[in-house]
């Protein structure tokens, strides 16, 4: 119910108690001395429904029980038209200056939940906002934009949880509802050696490094964001020119979940172990224009996994940067991938350092294609013939080069029981021989990994 209305109902409630019968209550007074005097209440009521909100904030934040900084208390600039890095960056301090008994990791101070909340502003800053290096945790920034002004250093970003110290210095910090323009002079996120750290519902845009970079920490969730060097739904005429990166990983155990990369080089860029990928929607930049989908280039035992994913126009690269040709635990399985039908794999090896030598418990494996060439690390097909041997070619399909580490076959032929044998592997192609010629159907299942096997 409106407040107007509901004001307007107890006006007439208290009408009906006062005069209900000039004589129901003794030494009320005449009908028009209580008309006016419920006049007189009405107005109070009124006067105090239109104090104003930036009133009502400036009261709250000034509380000494309040645990919300609002940046504009602070002098910050809403329209986005001044420099409002002071005001934020004392705002910043302020919640760090405020801890609360307990704490979090070892060292790491527990803020108790306060909040900076941008008020839903437009805010420009010439330097980037960074948390304090004596660290903390259980804090949040949201509710508004920022944008880089001319000058804002090229090689930073506009939100930092970057400490001088070596040793984790954040934990559970949330950035939320927020929507970043980097104006091309930099990144939009940086969070390095920061564990639980929560980046939920923000848009960045035009950054020439990163949208958002983690490197080191731990357990960085980034989801339900839009990143894009340029603001862009595709087929966009500067596309071939489009850099830097929408996600860049250096770390472990992190996750990116329903996110969409709509422009950047290469959308997401992983170098780090146990890193996982939901739900993320890819169409930053066209394989064939020199885009990369999601780059995978970490060497030994990885065990990054992309599910479920949606790759347009562009696909996954694996590579090997310690140049010992080594990929292990890598999972790429139920994603879709679409493409103009030029050709263009759904995962590219880069080899250019070093071959792949190793390669164990790699499983790429129903995906669903359209306009692109399927590969995968399991295969199955069939070939009929009539004679004494029968080839299956899985050259195609198969991901890496002349590598088949299990094959299960079965001949399947008329009245006659041949005796037959597995003859050769060479160039991912299945050749088994009979004894005697014989009309019949080989079916063949491949696989590359040794993921289950013993």
């Amino acid at each position: 119910m409106a407040r107007g209305d509901l004001l307007i109902k107890l006006f007439v409630s208290l009408c009906l108690i006062f005069g209900h019968g000039e004589s129901s209550y003794a030494g009320v007074g005449s009908y028009d001395d209580q008309i006016s005097q419920m006049a007189s209440i009405k107005a109070s009521f009124l006067k105090r429904d239109v104090i104003s909100p930036s009133r009502s904030h400036t009261i709250q934040s000034i509380s000494s029980s309040s645990r919300e900084h609002h940046a504009t208390d602070y002098g910050a600039d809403p329209t986005g038209r001044s420099d409002s890095t002071e005001a934020l960056q004392q705002a910043i301090f302020d919640a760090f200056a405020s801890p609360i008994d307990g704490h979090l990791m070892q060292g790491i101070t527990n803020l108790g939940g306060v909040e900076l909340h941008l008020d839903g502003g437009t805010y420009m800053i010439s330097r980037p906002l960074r948390l304090p290096d004596i660290g903390g945790g259980n804090f949040m920034i949201h509710g508004g934009s920022l944008r880089a002004s001319s000058d804002f250093p090229t090689d930073r970003h506009l939100i930092e949880l970057s400490s001088s110290s070596k040793s984790l210095s954040y934990e559970y910090i949330t950035l939320k509802d927020l929507m970043l323009d980097s104006n091309f002079r930099g990144g939009g996120i940086a969070v390095i050696n920061s564990i639980r750290t929560t980046i939920d519902n923000c848009y960045v845009s035009h950054f020439t490094t990163n949208g958002i970079l983690i490197q080191g920490g731990h357990e960085t969730y980034v989801r339900s964001s839009f990143i894009g060097q340029h603001i862009t739904v595709g087929s966009d005429p500067r596309e071939k020119d489009f850099s830097g990166i929408g996600i860049n990983i250096i770390g472990n155990d992190n996750a990116v979940t329903d996110v969409v990369v709509f422009s950047a080089a290469i959308g997401v860029l992983i170098e780090g172990q146990a890193n996982v990928l939901t739900g993320v929607h890819c169409y930053n930049k066209a394989t064939s224009l020199g885009g990369i989908g999601i780059y995978l280039k970490s060497p030994g035992f990885t065990q990054n996994r992309i599910l479920n994913c949606y790759l347009d126009f562009t696909g996954v690269v694996m590579d090997d940067p310690s140049l010992k040709g080594i990929v292990e635990g890598v999972s790429i399985v139920h994603n879709m991938f679409s493409g103009d039908y030029t050709g263009v794999p759904i995962v590219q090896l880069d080899q250019s350092n070093e071959p792949f030598t190793l390669i164990d418990q790699v499983i790429v494996d129903h995906n669903n294609v359209r306009g692109m060439r399927l590969r995968s690390t399991v295969a199955k097909g069939s070939i009929w013939g009539n004679g004494t041997t029968w080839t299956v070619d899985f050259s195609k399909v198969l991901l890496f080069p002349n590598l088949i580490k299990n094959v299960q076959y079965t001949l399947q032929a008329g009245k006659l029981f041949p005796k037959h044998v597995l003859r050769n592997l060479s160039g991912n192609a299945v050749t088994v021989e009979s004894d005697v010629p014989v009309s019949a159907t080989l079916h063949v299942v491949v696989d590359q990994s040794m993921d289950g096997y013993i």
